[in-house]
C-alpha cells in the first residue's frame, strides 16, 4: 500500500510541548519503516510569539528545532494558522499542547474543516457544555478525530478506559479518586499513613520548591484543576455538567489570602493559618483515618464534588505515594471492587506520552 502523507502542526512548545516534539521525532523515525502507517511530516510549530512553518508543506527538520523556532521571524495568528492548515494538500493533525481557552474555543471550527485534534488542553472539554457539544458534533459531521487522553491524569489511560466502559454498555455508578499530582504530593507528606507529617505551610512551600505546584500555589489549592478533570469525566460518563463551577468545590485557600498580590506573599502568610489544617488532620487521626483531597462523581444522585475526605489508612487512596494519581471506576460489571488506575499523574514526559499515544490512534485511523 502506498504511504499517504499526514501533516502535523504543533501549538505550544513549552514543558509538555518540548517533551512531545522529542517523542514525535522518535516516532517519525520508527514509523518511516512501517508501510502500514502514513508518512508524517511536521509542518508547523508555534508558540505565543513565534511560528516556524513550511509555506509549501515540506517537513521541518527536527535537528535544532528549538533554535529554529527561537530565531523565527514570523508569528502567525490563530486564524492564520487555521487558514494555513485548511489549505494543506493532505490530512492534517493539530496538536495543541497549550492550556489556552482561546485555542480551545477554535476547536469546532478546526474540526469542521476536517483537521483532527490531539491535546492535553483541559479547557476545551471542561469549559461551557455548549463548547463540548460543538466540538463533538463538528468532529462527527466532518469525520475528523479528537482525542484528549492527557486532559485527565497525564499519560494514565483514564479517558480511554472510561470511554470503553461506556461504549461497551457497562453502567458507571461512581468515580472517585485523587486527580491532582500536586494535591497527592501535599497530602501524602502532610498527613502520611505512618508518622506525623510536616506543617501545612511548610509542605506547600516544599511542593513549590520541588516544582509540583503552579508558580502561584493558589492555582492548585483552589481545587479548580481537579474540578475541570471531574467535569470531563462526568460528561463522558453521561452527566451533562454545565461547568467546573456548577458543583461544590472546596478551596484550601484561606479567605484572608484569596486576594493577596502574589504567590510569594501568599506563601509568606500561609503559616498564620496552619492551625486550621492541623485541626482537620487531628480530627481524622482521632478516627484512625487520614485526610485526602479527592473528587467524586455519583451517577445515581447526579452529584459531583471536590474537597477533603477522610479515609481508613488501609484504603488505596490513603496509601498513595509521591505525586501519584488514583482513579477508581465503580460499575455494574466490576461489582463492589472498582477498576483502579494508578500512577504518575503529572510531569512533561508522561503527559506528552498521552498526547503521542492519541496521535498514533489518529494515524491508525487515517
Amino acid at each position: 500500500m502506498a504511504s499517504k502523507n499526514v501533516f502535523i502542526a504543533v501549538i505550544g512548545a513549552g514543558g509538555v510541548g518540548k517533551c512531545f516534539l522529542s517523542q514525535l521525532e522518535t516516532l517519525s523515525k520508527r514509523l518511516s519503516t512501517n508501510p502500514s502507517f502514513p508518512k508524517i511530516s511536521l509542518v508547523l510549530v508555534s508558540r505565543s510569539t513565534k511560528t516556524l512553518y513550511s509555506p509549501k508543506y515540506e517537513a521541518l527538520a527536527f535537528e535544532n528545532l528549538a533554535t529554529s523556532l527561537a530565531s523565527a521571524s514570523t508569528a502567525l495568528s490563530l486564524a492564520e494558522v487555521i487558514e494555513y492548515l485548511s489549505a494543506a494538500p493532505a490530512k492534517v493533525i493539530l496538536v495543541d499542547n497549550t492550556s489556552s481557552q482561546d485555542v480551545a474555543d477554535q476547536y469546532p471550527q478546526v474540526l469542521s474543516k476536517g483537521i483532527s485534534i490531539v491535546t492535553p488542553n483541559k479547557k476545551a472539554f471542561s469549559g461551557s457544555y455548549k463548547l463540548w457539544q460543538d466540538i463533538f458534533s463538528s468532529a462527527a459531521s466532518s469525520g475528523a478525530k479528537v482525542y484528549h487522553e492527557s486532559s485527565v491524569g497525564a499519560g494514565l489511560p483514564t479517558i480511554s478506559t472510561l470511554k470503553e466502559l461506556v461504549d461497551t454498555g457497562d453502567e458507571v455508578t461512581r468515580i472517585e479518586g485523587v486527580f491532582s499530582g500536586t494535591m497527592s504530593f501535599l497530602f501524602n507528606s502532610f498527613a502520611p499513613t505512618e508518622g506525623s507529617g510536616g506543617k501545612w505551610s511548610a509542605e506547600v512551600k516544599k511542593a513549590k520548591e520541588l516544582g509540583y505546584t503552579e508558580p502561584d500555589p493558589r492555582d492548585d489549592l483552589n481545587g479548580l484543576d481537579v474540578a475541570r478533570k471531574l467535569t470531563i469525566l462526568a460528561r463522558l460518563a453521561g452527566l451533562p455538567v454545565e461547568s467546573p463551577t456548577s458543583f461544590p468545590v472546596q478551596s484550601l485557600i484561606p479567605k484572608e489570602l484569596e486576594s493577596v498580590a502574589s504567590g510569594d506573599e501568599f506563601l509568606q502568610r500561609l503559616p498564620e493559618f496552619d492551625a486550621q489544617m492541623e485541626e482537620t488532620k487531628v480530627a481524622a487521626e482521632k478516627e484512625g483515618k487520614v485526610v485526602r483531597f479527592v473528587g467524586s462523581i455519583d451517577m445515581g444522585k447526579k452529584q459531583v464534588k471536590v474537597g477533603l475526605e477522610k479515609f481508613d489508612r488501609s484504603h488505596p487512596i490513603a496509601a498513595l505515594k509521591g505525586s501519584d494519581n488514583i482513579i477508581s471506576f465503580y460499575t455494574k460489571r466490576y461489582g463492589s471492587n472498582p477498576l483502579i488506575i494508578q500512577g504518575a499523574g503529572a510531569g512533561g514526559d508522561v503527559t506528552a506520552m498521552g498526547v503521542t499515544g492519541d496521535l498514533i490512534k489518529v494515524l491508525e485511523r487515517s
